[in-house]
């Protein structure tokens, strides 16, 4: 059999048996990640002649908080994490005590063995009253992990500016009142503060959701692979 023979024989079994496991692999590990749902702009790329657009998608702005230990913290601080964000005031008698049940569920479902990867934070919308005692009672309630679960206040005006115009609360929860931001959602946020949904903390199946959603995240940055470690995989499932 000549060269050009064997070459054929090649593409024609080599090729179409390579795409059937190209197809197989990505089909069999497609995943439907959270949705991102705010941007900021859309940038125009040129390349190769070639026109292409890309999503600038909205990372919300770094905040300065002191939590329930008396600890000054920030946003920054957590970078690499995923966020689960609520709001909350010590004094409230209605749905803030159920919200920190839900979170504390939360919390117990991945911190034991993720500490380092999700962060919990319950942000004070009435911080005049919302002292660091204060803080620390409440947090005593539902946690007594104290680091991976934040209950913070901070410059009021700045962090109604942070839920509306950062985590777009208004538009997530459509009858929150702006005056006083006491919705019953949590917000995801990604390993870079982009939103990636918000979920009722009293809806069964929205909390289970999220549960789904923080793993999801979890494994996002690994979901990106060189061409040599697909192979590599490839042949190995063959």
């Amino acid at each position: 059999m000549n060269k050009k023979a064997i070459l054929g024989l090649l593409i024609a079994v080599v090729l179409p048996l390579t795409s059937y496991y190209i197809v197989k692999y990505y089909s069999s590990n497609a995943i439907h990640m959270p949705r991102r749902y705010f941007y900021d702009s859309v940038a125009v790329i040129e390349k190769n002649g070639k026109t292409a657009t890309d999503t600038i998608w909205h990372s919300v702005n770094n905040m300065t908080f002191v939590n329930q230990l008396g600890k000054t913290v920030t946003l920054d601080s957590l970078k690499g994490k995923i966020l689960v964000v609520n709001f909350f005031f010590s004094r409230c008698p209605t749905i803030c005590p159920g919200m920190a049940r839900s979170m504390k569920r939360l919390q117990n479902s991945f911190v034991k063995s993720n500490d380092s990867i999700v962060q919990f934070i319950s942000i004070s919308i009435d911080p005049e009253h919302d002292s660091i005692p204060q803080l620390r009672k409440f947090a005593d309630r539902y946690t007594n992990n104290h680091d991976s679960w934040w209950f913070v206040n901070g410059d009021k005006k700045e962090i109604y500016d942070f839920a509306l115009n950062e985590l777009k609360a208004s538009i997530a929860d459509t009858n929150v009142d702006t005056a006083f931001i006491h919705t019953e959602n949590f917000f995801l946020l990604d390993r870079e503060r982009v939103v990636r949904g918000w979920y009722n903390g009293f809806d069964t199946l929205k909390q289970a959701r999220l549960v789904n959603d923080i793993p999801l995240l979890m494994l996002e940055k690994n979901k990106k692979r060189s061409f040599k470690e697909f192979l590599k995989e490839l042949f190995q499932r063959s």
